[in-house]
């Protein structure tokens, strides 16, 4: 018998399978990646070693768009934990806006992504995520 149980802490409730992108990544890639509006913050990584993360606001227009895009990137304050607990994070992210946080272990590893819904009333998992993209690539692709 399964039950459900509120996730408790950071690991519980992370996305396992978040998109990456290589170091090799331009501001101009990033760009385009950050037009769509699913997508808020971006994880750029070297193996599985998180090396930064990029969001709209890190792109001025002024921004080179050959430059690489970790000339942009930033960590201070897009890390979280995994045994981090949840509630306190979750109504702090509320509160200020942030929508995501890169789950790191203590070596900068990167291990999953929390990914506050836009209702701010949980959090995104892998089975929705899954789910959406199945639905915009039959939306992109209808039977005929």
């Amino acid at each position: 018998m399964t039950t459900n149980r509120c996730p408790t802490t950071v690991a519980d409730a992370m996305v396992r399978h978040p998109v990456v992108h290589p170091a090799s990544l331009t501001v101009a890639d990033a760009r385009v990646a950050l037009a769509d509006p699913h997508r808020h913050l971006l994880l750029i990584v070297s193996g599985r070693r998180l090396l930064g993360t990029v969001a709209r606001d890190d792109l001025p227009d002024a921004a080179d768009d050959t430059a690489p895009a970790l000339t942009r990137a930033r960590l201070v304050g897009r890390l979280v934990l995994p045994h981090q607990a949840l509630a306190p994070l979750h109504d702090a992210m509320a509160r200020a806006g942030e929508r995501r946080r890169a789950v790191v272990d203590e070596h900068g590893l990167l291990l999953g992504l929390l990914c506050l819904k836009s209702s701010a009333s949980g959090f995104c998992t892998d089975a929705g995520i899954a789910a959406r993209r199945a639905s915009v690539q039959l939306d992109a692709h209808p039977a005929r």
